[in-house]
């Protein structure tokens, strides 16, 4: 390879990687900001008061305005499975991280 082939190229890996490295920062402070959302979410759907909210909706004694996404048995469950499922994938990427980076 050419001293300037390989220099473009370093140059594109550069601009790839920074790119990518600023979008996930800012990333991983927006979902930062959100981990108590999460934690609450899921005490919340474990909880006897979501039950409650749940069976109250079934029986349709909420407002027929009233949002509740959160009532869905899937939202939560998905949120929480995706959660789980990213904080294992940001563990093994970090196990898998070449040691001289």
């Amino acid at each position: 390879m050419k001293q300037t082939e390989r220099i473009e190229e370093m140059e594109q890996r550069l601009n790839r990687a920074s790119a990518a490295v600023m979008e996930l920062s800012a990333a991983i402070d927006k979902y930062e900001a959100t981990l108590e959302d999460v934690a609450k979410l899921e005490e919340y759907y474990n909880s006897s008061e979501w039950r409650q909210d749940f069976a109250d909706d079934e029986a349709g004694l909420l407002p027929t305005g009233l949002k509740r996404g959160v009532l869905s048995e899937d939202a939560v469950w998905n949120l929480l499975s995706d959660h789980r499922d990213l904080k294992g994938r940001m563990q093994e990427l970090c196990r898998h991280e070449p040691d001289n980076i």
